[in-house]
């Protein structure tokens, strides 16, 4: 620890986003940056605790104090090298992780947690201006042939590791271009997506093999994959949205959230979309269901379209603004959240049912609501509508953002004759293995739709087992034909 008093002497200190009037007009990067002087205090604010209750948090356990000591010291060569033993793509969790290190780290206690997630962004970016971050292919290759299904956080770490120890690896993506929901999900203004291109042209030039616009399961038939690859991995995240069957569902106006995304995504890279197809929310009354991140990215975007207004609605209740006696540091905290984009101009509601979604020459025009009440006990909450509640919203655009279920069944996994958990996701061992040989999985596709750094840990440990599984197959044929 290069200063013991950091944490007393030096404030925490956020480098804030960009003036609300400018950001509003673009999709640029919200997130401004602190100067490098400033950052170093920042990192000089890390106690290095005896119990590193940071890393405890996070996913994929990065090993907080060591960098941060190193960053403090201005060796930023240092800093990556560390931050890269655990973590394949720090510049991403950098802009996007909600960060639960801060949430366990000690300082935290009094709300004032190390800018960990900042400071690593600054990492990330120093380390590629600075050249620190270039190819690093495999010295040789060990005869062994992976494919990666999906090419989101999950099959981007996995086909990483996986190729930087000699296999021969082919990352498959059915969409245009590599990335997943960091590519079409989050906004542009969250993550420019220069910052993807960035790393998937030091994975290329590693020597990993990537095909995109091959839909996997309809292109290349399951039985083939097998037969190709010694081992095939999935990744293809847990893509099927929960829908809300009310009456109304499918009139005009009513989207699904990542309809609306992945298109301004696409807009943003250059695609051209038909006047007819184009999702728009100018001029237009927005109500955004759901009240999480892609919630949050749905608002966001709808003010950036000039919206005439914006409504969030949450089926749950408000959660408190500090901590509760039963949710104690150093466990994540649940509290209320407000992102850059409710900064930005949205009214939310909360504990709101939607009841139905109201016509008008068969588009949508307003929706009912009802204020509910969850009443029960011992994590057993039932929903009660509050009578006399029922409200009425003017709605031209419903954006249905209440998470996803599971993966896709319908294709790829079906034909695998994958087995499937009672929430629909895919059965998997501890070792990322399925119920199908050398078929193996993890991310969203096995634990459900979560965040990205979690995304990144399973990628992390699905590459580990599967080069366990490819070592031992190797001595294994060896020593047949040695005998």
């Amino acid at each position: 620890m290069g200063n013991p008093k950091g944490f007393i002497e030096i404030n925490r200190k956020i480098s804030g986003n960009r003036p609300i009037e400018e950001r509003v007009n673009d999709f640029s990067e919200v997130e401004q940056v602190l100067n490098e002087e400033d950052r170093k205090l920042q990192a000089s604010r890390c106690m290095d605790c005896g119990i590193p209750f940071c890393q405890w948090s996070c996913p994929v356990m990065n090993n907080m104090p060591e960098w941060q000591d190193a960053m403090y010291r201005g060796d930023w060569k240092e800093a990556i090298d560390i931050l890269q033993v655990t973590n394949n793509f720090p510049e991403f969790t950098g802009r996007i992780c909600p960060a639960p290190c801060e949430h366990g780290c000690v300082l935290n206690i009094h709300d004032e947690p190390v800018t960990i997630r900042e400071n690593e962004s600054a990492v990330s970016e120093k380390a590629f201006a600075n050249g620190y971050i270039q190819p690093k292919p495999p010295k040789e290759r060990t005869g062994k042939t992976v494919a990666v299904i999906g090419s989101g956080p999950a099959g981007m770490a996995c086909a990483d590791l996986l190729n930087k120890a000699g296999h021969t690896v082919t990352l498959f993506e059915k969409d245009e271009a590599v990335g997943g929901l960091l590519r079409f999900g989050i906004p542009d203004f969250k993550l420019n997506k220069q910052v993807v291109e960035r790393r998937v042209k030091i994975l290329k030039e590693e020597g990993l093999i990537i095909k995109t616009g091959v839909h996997v399961g309809v292109d290349i038939k399951a039985d083939d994959l097998l037969e190709k690859f010694d081992a095939v991995c999935l990744a293809v995240g847990a893509m099927k949205p929960r829908d809300l069957p009310v009456e109304g569902r499918n009139l005009k106006g009513v989207h699904f959230a990542m309809e609306f995304l992945t298109q301004q995504n696409r807009v943003v890279s250059g695609a051209k979309i038909p006047k007819k197809d184009r999702l728009l929310a100018t001029d237009k009354h927005v109500v955004v269901i759901g009240g999480g991140d892609t919630g949050s990215d749905c608002v966001g975007t709808s003010i950036r379209q000039k919206a005439k207004s914006v409504t969030q609605i949450e089926i749950m209740p408000e959660p408190p603004v500090k901590r509760s006696l039963n949710n104690p540091w150093p466990y994540w905290m649940k509290v209320k959240k407000s992102s850059s984009s409710h900064e930005e101009g949205c009214e939310r509601r909360w504990s709101m049912a939607t009841k139905r979604f109201i016509e008008e020459d068969g588009k949508v025009k307003k929706i009912e609501v009802v204020e509910v009440d969850w009443v029960g006990a011992n994590g057993s909450m039932q929903m009660v509508e509050k009578p006399d509640s029922k409200q009425i919203l003017d709605a031209d655009l419903v954006l249905l953002s209440m998470g996803f279920v599971h993966c896709i069944h319908e294709g790829l996994l079906s034909d695998l004759g994958l087995e499937f958990d009672n929430r629909g996701n895919i059965k998997a061992t501890d070792i990322k293995a399925t119920t199908k040989a050398k078929v193996f999985a993890a991310g969203d596709a096995v634990r459900g739709a979560s965040l990205v750094v979690h995304a990144i840990a399973e990628g992390r440990k699905m590459a580990e087992h599967v080069n366990q599984y490819l070592i031992e197959e190797k001595v294994s044929l060896a020593s047949q034909q040695s005998s």
